[in-house]
């Protein structure tokens, strides 16, 4: 069976769904550049979600969980199998979490771990559902220390029409051997500055 680095885990308690709207009059930050930004991203156990922070604290704009309308389950070896599955035949999660006013955004960070060393089903559902085109798409992911696997690849084949971003990755957590959040105390400062450092590379600080 193959495992999923830094798979995410929602806290170790059971999360209760809910649908997550982006309205029009929802209070968007801007990047430096003037660009309305979207930080769409992905998390089980915080670490992906720390870096989101962090890029919304240091660039702006809305961050939003993304969400499934069935959840995964919480035991790691169930999770692994079913995202086998879901990768094997191709299955895409239906999303709880919507975004009316995707068209509102230039600019769409999208923050994943890697998970059976590819980008994870429901973000292959968020890139499969909404039409990016003519958007600038910046990935960023965490994983357990085997790196980006396809994912950033398979960011660029599903979200066609758009100018890809160089990403960023970093280590978080690794679920198999029991690390959850990683990026947390000292660690979340050192990552800080290398997000620092990959935006104003980027050119947005």
């Amino acid at each position: 069976m193959p495992y999923i680095p830094s798979l995410l885990m929602a806290a170790m308690a059971s999360v209760a769904v809910s649908s997550t709207s982006l309205e029009a009059s929802a209070d968007v930050r801007s990047t430096s550049q003037g660009k309305e930004t979207l930080i769409v991203y992905l998390s089980r156990t915080g670490n992906t979600e720390a870096v989101a922070e962090m890029i919304q604290e240091l660039v702006g704009g809305q961050m939003v969980p993304l969400e499934l309308e069935t959840p995964y389950p919480e035991d790691y070896e169930t999770i692994v199998a079913q995202v086998d599955r879901e990768n094997d035949t191709g299955y895409l999660p239906p999303l709880a979490t919507t975004f009316p006013d995707i068209q509102a955004y230039d600019t769409v960070f999208l923050g994943f771990p890697t998970w059976d060393m590819q980008l994870p089903p429901p973000m292959k559902s968020f890139l499969s559902q909404y039409d990016m085109t003519g958007k600038t798409v910046i990935p960023f992911n965490t994983n357990g220390g085997y790196g980006v696997g396809s994912s950033f690849k398979d960011v660029s084949d599903l979200a066609t029409g758009t100018r890809i971003r160089e990403g960023f990755s970093v280590r978080g957590g690794l679920e198999r051997g029991g690390i959850y959040l990683a990026i947390e105390g000292d660690r979340r400062e050192e990552v800080r500055s290398q997000v620092r450092d990959w935006l104003k590379r980027i050119g947005l600080l």
